[in-house]
């Protein structure tokens, strides 16, 4: 059964399709995947243009690299260039990454995301699904036992660059910190097992993007995503969304005869002929066929589930009235 936040709304489209849709992502959580996925760019390849500067992780003298990096994967061209990329955009790093956690928490989304001893029997058929084509367990939230353990991970990744990323940046205010890593060239150390693990979190779940199709990519553009896997036909929407019937025309009466009749059913025709000028006519009562023309009034539900961005598809249906020639 999905979660309170996550039961879903069923809307009509302009071509009067069903389709059920979940609020998986809120406003604030969009922004920030996108804001931390540009800054990790620029992150990683302005860090790597620090790196190829002193290449190594022991003593400067004698000088041991350890890797060679190219020219080419680095950001800024020098080692000051490499620096100015780094220290800028490292506040939107650690802010977007903080606004994410801070806004999980406050909604309670966290449990999409956050990998619980409850989801680790579920680890192994999901790796066999995706490695040993075996078969496909149900779906009963947004986000697979393996998926939530690939996100808490990524999540500790960014919190271990940041607070290491800290110690780099000033080591001596930060010594308290400095010390809690093992020292200025442990931290080091750690600030680059941190970017390598999140570089490794980037292919896969590029892949699991394309797996599972344009809904879930979709879902992170305007936060809905439609059909979701997890979500039963069986399961009641909150919201539901139906259009304005469209109104029968009226057939005008084309006789002297016809006029009358209709007068006398609605007690209009008299009232109207004797009205002062200025004055208004009182409304004729609903009877007989005028009530089938009534347009009934649209099925809509509310609930927490902010609905306006799928409502917005629906275009009202023109109304049609049939103007007959009962006023003299």
């Amino acid at each position: 059964m999905p979660a309170r936040w996550l039961t879903p709304v069923t809307f009509v489209t302009r071509r009067r399709t069903e389709i059920r849709a979940t609020y998986e992502h809120p406003a604030l959580v969009r922004v920030t995947h996108w804001l931390t996925s540009i800054a990790l760019v620029v992150m990683a390849g302005s860090g790597l243009q620090i790196l190829r500067a002193f290449p190594a992780f022991g003593p400067k003298i004698p000088e041991h690299d350890i890797v060679s990096i190219p020219r080419a994967l680095g950001l800024g061209g020098w080692l000051a260039g490499g620096l100015r990329w780094h220290f800028s955009f490292m506040w939107v790093f650690a802010g977007a990454g903080v606004l994410y956690v801070v806004t999980q928490l406050a909604t309670g989304r966290y449990h999409m995301v956050l990998f619980r001893p409850r989801d680790l029997p579920g680890v192994w058929p999901m790796v066999r699904h995706y490695f040993l084509f075996g078969p496909k367990p149900p779906l009963t939230e947004p986000y697979n036992p393996l998926q939530k353990l690939a996100y808490t991970a990524t999540i500790l990744c960014g919190a271990l660059s940041v607070l290491t990323g800290l110690v780099l940046y000033k080591p001596v205010q930060f010594s308290p910190l400095a010390f809690v890593f093992g020292g200025y060239r442990l931290a080091r150390i750690w600030h680059f097992a941190a970017m390598c693990g999140l570089l490794a979190f980037v292919p896969g779940h590029l892949l699991m993007v394309a797996i599972h199709g344009w809904n879930n990519f979709a879902a992170m553009l305007t936060g809905w995503n439609r059909r979701p896997e997890y979500v039963s036909e069986k399961t009641p929407p909150r919201v539901a969304v139906v259009p304005e019937p469209v109104r029968s025309a009226a057939v005008a009466p084309s006789s002297v005869e016809g006029r009358h009749a209709q007068d006398e059913r609605s007690g209009q025709g008299r009232v109207e002929e004797n009205a002062q000028p200025g004055t208004a006519s009182p409304e004729p009562p609903v009877t007989g066929a005028e009530a089938e023309l009534m347009p009934a009034e649209s099925a809509v539900t509310t609930g927490e589930t902010p609905a306006s961005d799928m409502i917005s598809e629906i275009e009202p249906q023109p109304v049609t009235t049939g103007e007959g020639n009962g006023n003299r």
